[in-house]
């Protein structure tokens, strides 16, 4: 268990180096500004993935560990979530999936052998997959920002 947390939180403080470049880069906000929403951010992360491990049944995913930790420590009235809330603001969200997104895909592309032997049909259907994730997020985009008036 030691071994994964220490793997998790050496990726995790990469991909927070690079979201506090890029929120810099793009956004304006100083890294130090942002520290500790990015702080936050990483705990609530690391302390679902924990809990994800330490759990005997694995139906859900991590991600549902932490999603539902993240919900819990922002409802107002908790105590912090104000802080939370307020320390987060300041990490944009696209300064923050950039970094992951590189990451997912440099984790694809060390196994782009392995998944060619699992046939050419395969990979056409993981493109098409690709495609009719980006296209329908971006439709909800476009309907959402249409909504709100932004667009």
């Amino acid at each position: 268990m030691l071994e994964k947390l220490i793997d998790w939180t050496l990726t995790l403080t990469i991909v927070a180096a690079m979201a506090l470049l890029g929120n810099f880069i793009g956004y304006e906000v100083m890294p130090l500004a942002a520290l500790p929403g990015m702080i936050s951010l990483m705990v609530i992360v690391l302390i679902g993935m924990i809990i994800h491990e330490v759990l005997p049944f694995k139906r859900l995913p991590a991600i549902a560990y932490i999603g539902l930790l993240a919900f819990i420590l922002t409802i107002p009235g908790v105590p912090g979530a104000e802080k939370i809330a307020e320390w987060t603001a300041e990490v944009n969200l696209l300064a923050l999936t950039t970094p992951i997104l590189a990451y997912a895909g440099i984790s694809i592309g060390n196994s782009w052998a392995d998944f060619a032997k699992m046939g050419w049909k395969t990979i056409i259907i993981g493109m098409l997959v690709l495609l009719g994730t980006y296209l329908g997020s971006a439709i909800i985009a476009e309907i959402i920002l249409r909504i709100q008036g932004i667009v």
